[in-house]
């Protein structure tokens, strides 16, 4: 296809230059493509009446013109805001930050802004307050972040008639849910370490009240007590690689430790300069996984054996359901339960002797 110059003929052999020196707006595309004002909101909001050639058109104009379509001008074609809330919580790790910046995305492409509250604190009010917010910016629909037991509870209170698509922490039968697969990781971790010969496996989990840690640590249980090893005390950390770096120094200390499964990869972090400072040598003495494949886990010393969790797809994944409620198009398109993968590194080895 032939485009004009800023002055020169279109393909139907209209001059541009009347558009010049202001913003276009949609009866200059309108006038461009040929078809009526009316025409042009149906494209805009992919009415299924407008025939392929007329929407091409419309879209080429547009092109041509460099017009971007107010939100006001959508929310007044097709009686939504274009716009989407995001609630999360402790947006600063990995996890949530990765679906964030996946979401926020992905909307752009579908037309959509997004207003984002991250939470600081999961207690009922703030995330009452959050959601009242959002609802009161007129947002067609909300993505809700919620690893924690209690953001799910308040949320459950707090909703109301706005569609919702929560991760991690079911709410209800009618609430749609996105979750990474932690109860296939957490197995795939310890059934790994177990299969290197390890008669035990010892677990750093997250915190209590968080969703993916506690689904973990049932997973990990659960696989050492179907393999008939022994179950160890678990420790808890709060994710962060200082609690990895401390509950580290305790299991190194111990000398029958010679497999750790951590739950996300920072905790794993501070476990592996624990046992380095202990001349504990990994994997040649102790194995360890982590949990998540944050981008430094393959630059680690020695590269960390890790289950992968795409958040991205996550992110997507909830976009695409979220958009589904709003449209009212009947069945979700994707599985709301996205896998994961155990992504085996130099951490891990077999046991001696084994």
């Amino acid at each position: 296809m032939t485009r004009s110059t800023a002055d020169g003929p279109d393909r139907r052999g209209r001059s541009r230059r009347s558009f010049a020196g202001s913003r276009p707006v949609m009866d200059d595309v309108a006038r461009l493509a040929g078809v009526s004002k009316q025409t042009v909101s149906r494209v805009l909001n992919d009415h299924p009446a407008v025939r392929a050639e007329t929407r091409a058109a419309v879209v080429e104009a547009m092109r041509t013109l460099g017009y971007r379509p107010s939100r006001s001008a959508r929310s007044l074609a097709s009686g939504r805001t274009r716009m989407l809330g995001v609630i999360s919580f402790d947006a600063a790790r990995y996890g949530p930050a990765s679906i964030l910046t996946a979401v926020n995305t992905a909307a752009h492409a579908a037309g959509y802004l997004v207003s984002s509250i991250a939470l600081d604190t999961a207690d009922r009010d703030t995330v009452v307050r959050a959601l009242d917010t959002l609802t009161a910016e007129g947002t067609d629909g909300v993505i809700a972040i919620a690893p924690q037991r209690g953001v799910g509870s308040a949320l459950a209170e707090a909703r109301g008639d706005t569609p919702m698509v929560v991760l991690e922490n079911a709410l209800d039968a009618h609430t749609p849910l996105v979750t990474a697969d932690s109860r296939a990781g957490a197995r795939a971790a310890t059934g790994h370490l177990l299969d290197l010969g390890h008669r035990t496996v010892h677990h750093i989990a997250g915190p209590t009240g968080w969703t993916s840690a506690e689904v973990r640590l049932d997973s990990w249980r659960a696989a050492l007590t179907e393999a008939g090893a022994e179950v160890p005390e678990p420790l808890t950390g709060d994710w962060s690689a200082d609690s990895g770096y401390a509950l580290g120094r305790r299991l190194a200390a111990r000398s029958e430790v010679t497999a750790v499964f951590a739950s996300n990869d920072q905790m794993a972090l501070g476990l592996l300069r624990a046992l380095h400072e202990a001349g504990r040598r990994v994997p040649d003495d102790v194995s360890v996984v982590g949990y998540d494949d944050i981008p430094e886990a393959a630059h680690l010393l020695p590269p960390l054996t890790t289950v992968r969790t795409d958040f991205g797809e996550i992110g997507r994944r909830a976009l695409r359901l979220l958009l589904d409620r709003i449209d009212g198009t009947g069945e979700p398109r994707d599985d709301p339960v996205v896998p994961v993968e155990l992504v085996v590194r130099r951490s891990t080895a077999p046991a001696q002797g084994a």
